[in-house]
C-alpha cells in the first residue's frame, strides 16, 4: 500500500466518532463482547476508513482536508483499497447479523454518494448536512445498538433508544459545519456549496451555538430523565472544556476570520470528542 493511500484513509480521524459508538454501549444493558470488539474495528479501522478514503479520491484536495493538514495526490489504489475495506467491512458485519449488514451496506452507499460525482450530496447544502448528521449519528447508533446487544430492527422503536439515538445527530448537526469552515475556497473551486460555505464563517459559528445548546438540553433532559442529576451534572462539567475552546476561538474568529483554520478546526473536533469519549467511558463503566 502507498504511503499516500495510508494517509487518505485518515484512520486516527475515526477517533472523532468514537463517541457515537461508546454512547451506544454505555446505554446497552448486556453487551456481546465479542460483537463489541467486531463492531469497533468494522467501524472505526474499516468503514469509516473506507468512507475517508473513497471520498478523498473523487475530492482529490489540494488544501487541507479532515485529519490531514497536507493531504498527497491520490491515486487509484485509493479507490480499490476503500472499496476492499468496505468489502472486509460487510463481511465481518454479517458475523454479527445480517440487518446489522444491511445497515452497514446502507452507510457505505450514502457516504459514497457525498462525493461521488453522478449524486455528490457535498454540493447540496442542507441535503449533504443532513446525510453526514443523521447518517454518521442517528443511524450509526442504531446500527450499534442492534450489534452489541443482538436484537431485531423491530425491538429498537422505544424511546428509550430513540432518543439517544436522535441526540447523537444533534450533536454532529452542530458540529458538521464547523468542520467545512477552513475549507470554503476549496469548496469553491469544485462548486461545492455546503452549509459552511452557505452560512458563511459566522454564520457557521452562530448555526454550530445554536444546534449545541439545543443539543445539550436535549442531553440535559435525557439524563436527568433516565439516569440521575449526578450523571447530568458529570455530562455538563465533561463539556465545560468544548464550551471553553469553541467561545475563545469564536472571539478570535470575529477578529480576524483567518484565525478559522485547519489547526483550529482540528483542535475543536479533537477537544469535543475526547471530551465525550471520555465521559462515555466514565459513563459506562462507573
Amino acid at each position: 500500500m502507498k504511503k499516500s493511500t495510508f494517509l487518505h484513509l485518515r484512520i486516527p480521524f475515526s477517533f472523532f466518532l468514537l463517541p457515537v459508538f461508546l454512547f451506544a454501549t454505555a446505554i446497552a444493558d448486556e453487551i456481546d463482547w465479542f460483537n463489541f470488539f467486531l463492531i469497533f474495528v468494522i467501524l472505526h479501522l474499516l468503514i469509516y476508513p473506507a468512507s475517508n478514503g473513497y471520498n478523498s479520491y473523487f475530492d482529490k484536495d489540494e488544501k487541507s482536508i479532515g485529519g490531514l493538514e497536507n493531504p498527497p495526490p491520490v491515486s487509484k489504489e485509493l479507490y480499490w483499497v476503500s472499496l476492499g475495506f468496505d468489502l472486509l467491512g460487510l463481511g465481518l458485519a454479517l458475523l454479527i447479523s445480517i440487518e446489522f449488514m444491511i445497515l452497514i451496506f446502507i452507510y457505505g452507499l450514502v457516504s459514497k454518494a457525498y462525493s461521488h460525482p453522478s449524486v455528490r450530496l457535498k454540493k447540496f447544502p442542507i441535503i449533504g448536512w443532513l446525510a453526514a448528521g443523521i447518517f454518521q449519528g442517528y443511524f450509526t447508533f442504531m446500527a450499534c445498538i442492534i450489534g452489541l446487544k443482538e436484537i431485531l430492527l423491530s425491538e429498537i422503536w422505544v424511546l428509550e433508544i430513540q432518543l439517544p439515538a436522535i441526540l447523537s445527530s444533534a450533536l454532529l448537526l452542530g458540529s458538521y459545519p464547523m468542520t467545512q469552515v477552513y475549507q470554503h475556497e476549496e469548496d469553491g473551486k469544485r462548486g461545492d456549496r455546503t452549509i459552511s460555505r452557505m452560512l458563511g464563517i459566522r454564520g457557521t459559528f452562530h448555526f454550530t451555538a445554536l444546534m449545541f445548546s439545543l443539543a445539550m438540553v436535549g442531553f440535559g433532559y435525557y439524563f436527568y430523565t433516565y439516569t440521575s442529576l449526578v450523571s447530568t451534572i458529570w455530562f455538563f462539567v465533561f463539556m465545560g472544556p468544548v464550551l471553553i475552546y469553541f467561545m475563545s476561538w469564536y472571539v478570535r474568529v470575529r477578529k480576524d476570520s483567518g484565525e478559522a483554520d485547519f489547526k483550529s478546526t482540528m483542535r475543536l473536533n479533537f477537544v469535543s470528542a475526547a471530551c465525550l469519549n471520555l465521559f462515555f467511558l466514565v459513563w459506562w463503566l462507573f
